[in-house]
């Protein structure tokens, strides 16, 4: 009684390709990314990826603007911002800018959700944005971030891979 009337469908290649499209799709897409893989080249002894540097020098300047604005009074929104959301702000951009610096894979990647939050706040903001200065504001955001983010994906695959020793 419970069980269906309809035969169960085998998982046989079928007329359409179903199945065997599947595997030949994701063959391809194994290939593609173990010839990525192979392309990248392992960080050189001293070498510091651009994209990594760039992040790093950004992080601490956003450190040092807010703490600086901050202990001037800056109100935001006619409200003075919070004194711990601010300093643990700036704790956690210094924690990744030192880092990045330092090439640790993990502030790289929690940079890179930096990143992405920001990312997504900006589209969001931009869709309630009323007036002109509000949008390009939001462009200049994502054209910050946008390519940073982009860049740091490759650098972040490198700082990950294993030394190659000969």
């Amino acid at each position: 009684m419970g069980q269906r009337s309809r035969k169960r469908r085998a998982s046989a290649p079928t007329t359409n390709g179903g199945p065997v499209k599947m595997e030949r799709g994701y063959a391809r897409s194994r290939e593609r990314t173990e010839a990525t893989r192979a392309a990248l080249k392992p960080l050189a002894p001293g070498e510091r990826p651009r994209a990594v540097t760039v992040a790093a020098i950004v992080a601490a300047l956003i450190a040092v603007t807010n703490l600086v604005l901050f202990l001037v009074g800056w109100e935001v929104r006619g409200q003075e911002p919070s004194t711990s959301g601010t300093l643990i702000f700036c704790a956690v951009l210094a924690t990744a800018a030192v880092g990045m610096w330092r090439l640790k894979y993990w502030a790289v990647l929690g940079f890179e959700m930096l990143l992405g939050i920001a990312l997504v706040g900006t589209a969001i903001s931009l869709l309630r944005a009323s007036n002109l200065a509000a949008v390009a504001l939001c462009f200049g955001i994502f054209a910050v971030c946008g390519p940073l983010f982009w860049f740091l994906i490759r650098a972040m695959a490198r700082l990950q891979m294993p030394t190659r020793t000969r």
